[in-house]
């Protein structure tokens, strides 16, 4: 086979893919596009939880609870 005819087809090759490709990305754009922006539309719909200053005083006193625990434990090595 001659080098053009090895080219020629390679460049037909490309251009078969590229528009495979094409038709491939503008499927899943409108598949994949209209589920995504639910979802995101859906996630950004809730509110944020907001914690009570009671309930953040609990979960530092734990929290500080469990530092001097480990603190405690590793002074005892």
């Amino acid at each position: 086979m001659a080098i053009d005819t090895i080219l020629a087809q390679i460049d037909s090759e490309i251009a078969r893919l590229t528009q495979v490709r094409s038709l491939l990305a503008n499927a899943g754009n409108t598949v994949a596009g209209k589920a995504g922006k639910a979802k995101k539309t859906s996630s950004r719909s809730k509110k944020k939880r907001v914690l009570s200053p009671e309930a953040r005083k609990r979960i530092a006193d734990a929290q500080r609870k469990r530092w001097a625990a480990q603190r405690a434990k590793a002074k005892s090595r």
